[in-house]
């Protein structure tokens, strides 16, 4: 990898189900209001294009990275459990190790529901500062920003708390938003939230 990373950008490697939403809109809205650019493979939707080599194209380009690996049900049948998230985040810890001098700067932030939980399932992480949200939007918001915060040294983020408080009432005032715009929230693709949380944080006292 030879391209410069953008100290702005922010991979996020998650699930993109139903279930997972509240924490993943939690997380989108928590990077813009942090000053970042999230990025994530629901970017685009391109189906000449390989999905595995989007994901390199955009783990690339970012500085920092945020992996949650709780997800780890079985489904379907025969019943397997789901290997996207460990594996965008062995691409990005692989470009941080053996990358040029900017991949090197990477950074990541790992979550999962419990802190020790995944040593049953990628022991091979073991020794990583891994960060428990315990399933709540809230808390991984805290999460995040105080990373955020501490990764960038911008004292200009505010603090978590302050943050899920403004998310807890953006989505009490999505359903109106979305009206507005002739959408339904159920329905809003990565770039309509991302839109929407950036129109919406520009009025923010």
């Amino acid at each position: 990898m030879t391209a410069p990373t953008s100290a702005r950008d922010v991979f996020i490697n998650c699930p993109f189900d139903s279930t997972y939403k509240p924490i993943f809109w939690g997380i989108v809205f928590t990077v813009l209001r942090s000053g970042f650019s999230p990025r994530c493979a629901l970017e685009e939707d391109d189906s000449s294009e390989n999905r595995l080599a989007k994901i390199e194209a955009i783990i690339e380009k970012c500085r920092y990275g945020i992996h949650d690996i709780s997800r780890t049900e079985v489904d379907g049948n025969p019943p397997l459990p789901r290997f996207n998230m460990p594996l965008e985040l062995g691409l990005f810890l692989g470009a941080k190790r053996y990358g040029n001098r900017n991949q090197k700067a990477k950074r990541a932030l790992v979550l999962d529901r419990e802190q020790y939980r995944y040593q049953r399932f990628i022991s091979d992480i073991a020794g990583a500062d891994i960060h428990a949200h315990g399933a709540d939007p809230r808390k991984c918001i805290e999460q995040v920003v105080t990373w955020l915060r501490t990764q960038s040294r911008d004292t200009k983020i505010p603090g978590g708390r302050k943050i899920a408080d403004e998310f807890e009432i953006f989505e009490s005032q999505l359903g109106t938003i979305c009206d507005d715009r002739g959408l339904e929230p159920d329905e809003l693709t990565f770039g309509d939230f991302a839109e929407l949380v950036t129109a919406y944080i520009t009025v923010i006292p």
